[in-house]
């Protein structure tokens, strides 16, 4: 497996409702070869029944980070992956098991990736798929989809592994360093202060447009230098707009 670093992926729990479930999780981890468990706002956790289902991956639920919101979770990641089977209206890259294990082998390569779930009953809100840059669905029949969470991590898990144990990617080099989480959103946050300050984003559809910009950047896929530059770019529009309006007051006092 030393093609893949797979201690670079991480798994992560948003809001479980029942302690079985971690525990199943880190189950499926340990048997494929996973051992970074996070776990976001439990509702329950150390419990008994989670240590009852890990059966031989306690390890996992001692090292298991506990996080109070996904920033944290996230922070330090350059990829996000998001399991979901919810149809969306914003198109996002959206890739079924075993494609997603196969493009998590390259990313792994360049750094830390996350795959998140969402809670048990509802998945994971807008706001959270927002945060991914790839949504990850588990083929099923049709006329049944509904996968435990604990089995829902089995199979991405195992198709992981799977794709570890493949050759290494054809292209070849080192990769550059990713942005992490915290830098995109980061830059993100910059983007949208800028142009709501021009007067570009506008109610009520500023969260639908900012939904598609994050689309664009999060293909391009940027290395953190990257972002560095497209911060830097926002950063001298503001120096110009700003020394803009000084050179019209002074006009205007002429």
């Amino acid at each position: 497996m030393a093609d893949t670093p797979l201690e670079n992926l991480r798994i992560v729990l948003v809001e479980p409702s029942h302690p079985g479930n971690i525990g199943a999780a880190a189950r499926a981890m340990k048997v494929m070869g996973l051992q970074q468990l996070v776990l976001v706002k439990p509702l329950r956790f150390p419990a008994p029944e989670a240590l009852a289902m890990a059966s031989g991956a306690e390890d996992l639920l001692n090292r298991a980070e506990v996080c109070a919101d996904l920033d944290g979770a996230l922070r330090g990641c350059h990829r996000v992956y998001g399991a979901s089977a919810r149809n969306r209206h914003v198109s996002w890259p959206n890739l079924g098991a075993r494609e997603a294990a196969a493009s998590l082998r390259t990313d792994l390569q360049a750094g830390p990736c996350a795959l998140i779930f969402g809670r048990e009953r509802t998945g994971l809100s807008n706001a959270e798929l927002d945060r991914c840059q790839v949504l990850v669905t588990i083929p099923t029949a049709g006329c049944y989809s509904s996968l435990n969470l604990g089995q829902a991590v089995q199979v991405l898990a195992y198709e992981v592994f799977m794709a570890a144990g493949a050759e290494s990617s054809p292209t070849g080099g080192i990769l550059a360093p990713m942005a992490a989480a915290e830098e995109m959103e980061g830059f993100y946050r910059h983007l949208q202060g800028i142009l709501q300050t021009c007067g570009f984003l506008q109610a009520p559809r500023e969260t639908q447009m900012m939904r598609r910009l994050r689309r664009l950047f999060d293909r391009a896929t940027p290395s953190a230098n990257e972002v560095h530059i497209l911060r830097g770019i926002l950063t001298e529009l503001e120096r110009w707009a700003g020394k803009g309006k000084v050179d019209r007051k002074n006009q205007d006092s002429l």
